[in-house]
């Protein structure tokens, strides 16, 4: 893909997210993800202003784009009135349309994401969903957890809930309806384009790693590693 830079700025997370930066490193103080990890919003920002086309590419292959949590804390603080999550925002979705977040670690991940958040909300309408979540797949959940599995029906009953039901409340059975209108505003959006580029590219570095993407081993791996 040639000029990267004009993509990017096609990106309306990118045009309201960066207007007049400068380079306070307000967003760096207030960021929780800089508090713990070394990402650095005020960094990040000042070299997407350079234009720099090889910066870029290097950002789209690094792991800093991927640190952030979108908690957005920077768009409380900036006094110029920017948020460099939203620019995160948009470079993610140039690194998985270019293929380059496939050069970093923590970029495959979100074939992990996408199965899972990503499914559960065009499938079921919640981004997690009680059926889909056990403990083989997410161990941390503990034995209580089999539990609740095992007897959500009554439990789901007594607490009140609205589970598989089509009445208000919570874990309600999504309408058909609604579900359509998710998956077109993820058509729309390119995100439905972007799964897919992530499926794809994510099956030729299964293989060049000797792994099958398909396979719940691959996935796991990517889970489970938190390795950076």
């Amino acid at each position: 893909m040639k000029d990267l830079y004009k993509e990017l700025e096609k990106d309306v997370r990118y045009i309201e997210g960066l207007k007049a930066c400068i380079n306070c490193g307000t967003c760096t103080a207030i960021c929780p993800a800089a508090a713990v990890t070394d990402y650095d919003p005020r960094i990040m920002i000042d070299t997407v202003q350079t234009k720099d086309e090889g910066k870029l590419i290097e950002l789209l292959k690094s792991d800093t784009i991927w640190k952030c949590a979108e908690c957005l804390s920077c768009k409380t603080r900036c006094p110029r009135g920017n948020v460099p999550g939203y620019v995160i925002q948009a470079l993610r979705a140039l690194s998985i349309e270019t293929g380059y977040f496939t050069a970093s670690k923590q970029g495959p991940k979100q074939l992990a994401l996408k199965r899972t958040i990503g499914e559960h909300i065009l499938k079921y309408g919640y981004a997690v969903y009680i059926d889909e979540v056990n403990t083989e797949m997410y161990p941390e959940q503990g034995p209580v957890w089999n539990w609740i599995r095992k007897n959500k029906k009554e439990l789901m009953q007594r607490l009140g809930v609205s589970y598989k039901k089509k009445q208000a409340g919570a874990l309600r059975d999504i309408p058909e309806e609604s579900i359509n209108d998710l998956n077109r505003i993820f058509e729309e959006t390119g995100a439905i384009k972007r799964f897919k580029k992530l499926e794809d590219d994510c099956a030729i570095l299964a293989r060049k790693q000797g792994m099958d993407s398909k396979n719940e081993d691959y996935f796991r791996h990517l889970f489970n590693d938190s390795t950076d």
